[in-house]
């Protein structure tokens, strides 16, 4: 599943290509897409064809994240939220030529579908978004993923979708101060905390692993026996870590693709995470693994307290 800053960056990907352009026709081949955001989604015929009827002819104006969510906006200020799961994935094909020999321009981000790179659309293209200039397909191979319409900003904070989220490492209010606050309030295991995203959003498997390393404290250390000085490596480990990975694309460790097609290479700058069984890059001791949360932990008993 894509974390953070795969999300922000496929965001970042599609903003060229997708700002400014009127979606003109939607095709929505499983409904259940449509309907709801839980595993078990009931088909809604009346939320499908409210979708197609209130997007089509809309323009898109800004594509915006809270979380793992990508959000469209459109000019009438209606919202889609766009949520890839584990296996979505989102192409967009060009129908202009943007050089002289480069043929029509195909973006995509997300789990790469051996499909998407010789045919679309295909078996797992389940939405399509016919636009002005090109297609926006949405593909999702075991369809964890959603597509959900909102008639306003106001509509959705009122659905409660995005309730009991942390503080998002990217904004103004991710400050030290109020990390301190949002973390004793929790006892429990450190990644534990983090992968509910309830103390700050983001921060999955891999960059748990990466940023307990980073603040030298372990993983499995109950949030309640942080010292201040500790709290504040880890909040300072995460404000360098996020926009870090951003900015060298994510991780990619097995199924995440930029828009452009390329892997994210953040994860060269791995220092823990699927490294159990070799040296430490600090210390040289053998990185150990445990289980937290049924995720796979690693972490260097001399290097993290």
């Amino acid at each position: 599943m894509p974390e953070l800053p795969e999300v922000e960056s496929l965001r970042r990907s599609l903003l060229p290509y997708i700002i400014g352009q009127k979606i003109l026709n939607i095709k929505i081949l499983k409904p259940k897409l449509v309907s709801d955001k839980g595993t078990k989604r009931q088909i809604s015929e009346s939320k499908t064809v409210e979708f197609i009827n209130e997007l089509t002819n809309e323009t898109i104006i800004e594509i915006k994240r809270i979380a793992k969510n990508l959000i469209f906006v459109f000019e009438s200020k209606k919202i889609m939220i766009v949520h890839l799961k584990m296996t979505g994935q989102l192409v967009y094909k060009s129908n202009i030529d943007l050089s002289i020999n480069s043929g029509s321009q195909v973006v995509s981000g997300g789990h790469p579908i051996e499909e998407s790179q010789s045919s679309l659309p295909h078996k797992h293209s389940h939405v399509i978004f016919t636009m002005e200039n090109g297609v926006l397909y949405y593909n999702d191979v075991r369809m964890f993923g959603y597509l959900l319409f909102y008639p306003n900003w106001e509509t959705l904070e009122n659905s409660e979708h995005f309730s009991n989220l942390g503080l998002d490492p990217f904004e103004p209010s991710f400050t030290l101060e109020n990390f301190k606050v949002k973390i004793k309030t929790k006892k429990a295991k450190i990644k534990s905390v983090f992968l509910s995203q309830e103390v700050v959003i983001g921060l999955g498997n891999i960059y748990a692993d990466e940023v307990c390393f980073a603040a030298k404290v372990r993983p499995d250390r109950n949030t309640d026996t942080l010292t201040e000085s500790e709290i504040e490596s880890i909040y300072l480990q995460i404000k360098r870590i996020m926009p870090l990975a951003v900015s060298l694309g994510g991780s990619s460790i097995a199924n995440y693709l930029l828009a452009d097609g390329s892997r994210g290479n953040y994860a060269r700058e791995h220092k823990v995470y699927n490294r159990s069984g070799e040296k430490c890059l600090i210390c040289g001791h053998i990185l150990e693994k445990m289980i937290i949360n049924s995720r796979t932990t690693v972490y260097c008993p001399n290097c993290q307290n």
